[in-house]
């Protein structure tokens, strides 16, 4: 009878003393057969049951202590450099519903995955987008309330995040934090420190909104005094008394003067108290329609080359649930991968030459301000939360169209900045870049493999997860990433499925060769990998399944019925996949066995990625008894061919491990 959910459901019900009593025991590094969809309906006081039984009194008590801090794993280490054989797995917390359940999730997964990644934590702006963060306050949608009534002191969303990663570390586990090196367009960054961002003016006085009139270096100046006028008229919103000039509020200067406010002062005045989620969005909203009315907007944030040279495409516009219209930007001379982000605004890293006659960038006259606040709130958040290690969002921007220097400065990327920045108090901060390794000048200018050198990355997620496994392309993308594994500063993931993949624009990827990417990216000990949350259980999407199947559509919260495509009701839907669920799990149990044995140990191919087979075998540079078969297509070599010495003591279609006999 074939397994179903309903089935392994009714297992773990009849045997649940069994399999939690090994996890508790620490027998196992995870709780074997049981379902996400199961662990994240954990009760509280199930999920601290458990966690009592496995770490102890002692450790519990202070890890649930927001004050008190675990410490990481990979505190032992003297940089980041060990993110480059980690296993990770990729947490949209939307699709769990709250930062607490991500405890019980991981008692999901073994311990061989290692490393967790949480998609942006800040606060969200247009169309709730993580990646559109509008503040610097973690997400309120992901407070706990059982949690905070069964602890009373987890009485913030913040608390709650600093006893997760207290929780994670307590379990082994790195974890890691998005960093953004961009804002939602009009977010209380951009409104309180235009200095920071670009700025263009529309001429909505002269009756053509759809025209830029002004995209000069200076039109921020225009934004603080509209703003400064706004601010006057309506008043500070925490009732501060207006005792100071406009220079002294817009002020970049962070060294500590006594002329100067701090950014929460700012924020403060201008939007009022932190936990006021309504008064702060109002009063946003109320200064965006100002500005917008004088035809004052940030420039939106684009992707590859060319980056710069922008116009507004007057047929292209949306209005918003106010009556407002939003213009969208288009390139004057676009190229392949030409990308404008419309709700989203980068910061202002650099000056323009002429005045930004030419759209050109000045790179030897940083905007230094803006370095310094997003290290230093990078930092800050690192501090507060203790986070292990960053995922530097659109790593693969790369501005000068000269390509890689060869001798990179200070200021030649804002993500490589904020890491040795970080790395001054936490040595051991590691950086995982969001780059698809992709061909010369297509997702940035020069060379992107160079580029990741010089940010200084320790791994990159890489664009295996984008190709249909043993597809010509897919071969030759693993072999290059093997080569590069080898010879160069950075290591690729060995990605399986990320977030961003979970659409239904990429069902055709996860149709075949699944449990060929999952022991893959497991058993290459000296290559990192990724793989995203409900993987494990994900459908095969023979047919589009309903949107809320797909937790790419959870990184927006669009609820606007005239986006069929995107929008979500209701709660993520995890999948029935119980064949591929049971398969990965049987992977995960022989995993444990053997795995002190292998964990981090140079691979040898036997039958590479570049060999030109259907299957790939390896084993470890220093002997470990073990040999690594792996099919793409499911045909394995006959048996007694001589490929391989030894005895099968595992097999799940299309993979097997020989031990020497």
């Amino acid at each position: 009878m074939p397994t179903s959910i309903d089935t392994i459901q009714a297992d773990w019900s009849q045997h649940y003393a069994a399999h939690t009593e090994a996890y508790q025991s620490g027998r196992s590094s995870f709780i074997m057969n049981l379902l996400p969809q199961t662990a994240v309906q954990f009760s509280v006081y199930q999920t601290l049951e458990i966690l009592h039984k496995r770490l102890g009194n002692e450790t519990l008590r202070r890890a649930l202590d927001p004050a008190e801090t675990i410490d990481s794993p990979a505190r032992i280490y003297t940089d980041g450099t060990w993110l480059r054989r980690s296993n990770m797995v990729g947490v949209n917390v939307r699709t769990l519903g709250s930062f607490w359940k991500i405890i019980s999730y991981v008692m999901t997964i073994p311990a061989s995955h290692d490393s967790i990644h949480l998609l942006p934590i800040w606060e969200p702006g247009v169309v709730g987008s993580l990646y559109g963060m509008v503040s610097w306050q973690i997400n309120p949608e992901f407070f706990d309330v059982e949690l905070a009534r069964f602890v009373p002191a987890l009485d913030t969303v913040e608390k709650q995040l600093k006893v997760v990663t207290n929780l994670l570390h307590a379990l082994g586990r790195t974890v890691g934090m998005d960093v953004i090196p961009h804002t939602d367009r009009f977010s209380e960054m951009v409104l309180t420190m235009p200095a920071l961002f670009e700025w263009v003016q529309r001429d909505e006085k002269g009756g053509k909104p759809d025209t830029l009139l002004d995209h000069s270096s200076l039109v921020y100046r225009y934004a603080e005094e509209a703003i400064w006028q706004f601010l006057k008229c309506m008043g500070a919103a925490d009732g501060t008394p207006l005792t100071f000039t406009k220079d002294v509020f817009f002020s970049t200067d962070q060294q500590g003067n006594a002329t100067t406010l701090s950014d929460t002062q700012r924020q403060r005045i201008l939007f009022g108290l932190p936990n006021d989620y309504n008064g702060r969005l109002n009063r946003r909203l109320a200064l965006i329609r100002h500005l917008v009315a004088l035809g004052l907007e940030t420039l939106p944030m684009t992707m590859a080359p060319p980056y710069r040279g922008l116009h507004i495409d007057p047929k292209d516009f949306v209005v918003d649930d106010f009556g407002q219209i939003w213009y969208q930007y288009a390139f004057d001379q676009p190229q392949q991968m030409s990308r404008v982000f419309g709700p989203l605004a980068r910061y202002r890293f650099y000056e323009s030459k002429d005045n930004n006659r030419n759209w050109e960038l000045d790179f030897n006259r940083p905007n230094v301000p803006a370095w310094n606040y997003i290290c230093r709130n990078v930092r800050d958040c690192q501090q507060k939360y203790n986070f292990d290690f960053m995922r530097g969002d659109m790593a693969h921007v790369q501005l000068r169209p000269e390509g890689v220097p060869a001798t990179p400065d200070a200021f030649y990327d804002p993500l490589r900045a904020i890491k040795k920045y970080v790395q001054q108090s936490v040595p051991y901060y590691a950086f995982f870049a969001e780059t698809f390794l992709a061909p010369p000048d297509t997702m940035g200018y020069g060379n992107e493999l160079d580029h990741l050198e010089a940010i200084e990355a320790d791994s990159t997620l890489g664009d295996l997860q984008s190709m249909v496994v043993g597809s010509p392309t897919f071969k030759k993308h693993f072999a290059d990433y093997a080569d590069y594994l080898k010879t160069r500063r950075f290591a690729p993931n060995f990605t399986v499925m990320t977030a961003d993949k979970d659409d239904p624009r990429f069902d055709e990827f996860y149709r075949s060769g699944n449990l060929f990417r999952y022991f893959t990216s497991l058993f290459l000990t000296d290559m990192p990998s990724y793989v995203g949350l409900g993987f494990e259980v994900r459908n095969r999407h023979e047919e589009r399944g309903e949107n809320e199947e797909y937790s790419k559509l959870y990184v927006f919260q669009i609820e606007d019925d005239r986006q069929p495509d995107k929008v979500t009701h209701g709660p993520f839907v995890w999948g029935q996949n119980a064949e591929q669920f049971t398969a990965i799990g049987r992977i995960r149990a022989f995993a444990e066995g053997i795995w002190p044995d292998i964990a981090g140990k140079e691979t040898r191919w036997l039958v590479g990625p570049n060999d030109g087979k259907n299957y790939i075998v390896w084993t470890h540079a220093e002997p470990t008894g073990y040999t690594f078969v792996a099919s793409m297509t499911g045909d394995l070599p006959k048996a007694g061919s001589g490929l391989v010495a030894g005895n099968v003591i595992f097999e799940e279609q299309g993979c097997q491990v020989y031990r020497l006999s």
